[in-house]
């Protein structure tokens, strides 16, 4: 398999983690879904968003792939007073990836990157690798440590 720039980044800052591939189902490229083809469960599989604060400008959030984003606990997180999800059609251009594929590694710019909390819940969690039919393992402190990233409840609680 070939590495992704995530994956160089974080050999780079000899980090410890896993590739796993799996077949890409173009229909469908939902976290439940790569779920369901690496064999872990949703919540242990967590999807990169991006995400435009008013005051902050855009951001990353990474949250469970079972769980539901909460905006408005985002806004309070990462002190704007509103965000709301980048268009789709955004992504490609602020990222370099493409939906499905977003890792909050190696993004064409740094975005600051908020994950929720409940990725403490495992010993290592899945993001994606940068590419469809790839994600990496790795644990939520290495991960926070890699995008110096922030650590907050971003997930509706029901």
């Amino acid at each position: 398999m070939k590495k992704t720039n995530a994956a160089r980044i974080l050999d780079g800052l000899k980090i410890k983690y896993e590739l796993l591939s799996y077949a890409v189902d173009e229909s469908d490229v939902s976290a439940k879904h790569v779920a369901e083809q690496v064999g872990l469960p949703a919540g242990k599989i967590f999807k990169t968003l991006v995400v435009h604060g008013d005051r902050q400008g855009t951001l990353m959030a990474v949250v469970p792939g079972n769980g539901e984003i909460d905006l408005k606990a985002l806004a309070v997180s990462s002190g704007n007073k509103k965000v709301e999800l980048v268009p789709l059609k955004e992504v490609l251009p602020l990222t370099g990836y493409i939906r499905g594929g977003v890792s909050p590694l190696g993004a064409k710019k740094h975005y600051p990157v908020y994950i929720d909390e409940s990725c403490n819940n495992w010993p290592t969690i899945s993001i994606s690798a940068g590419i469809r039919g790839c994600q990496i393992v790795i644990s939520p402190a290495d991960l926070l440590k890699a995008v110096q990233g922030t650590l907050c409840a971003i997930v509706r609680r029901n």
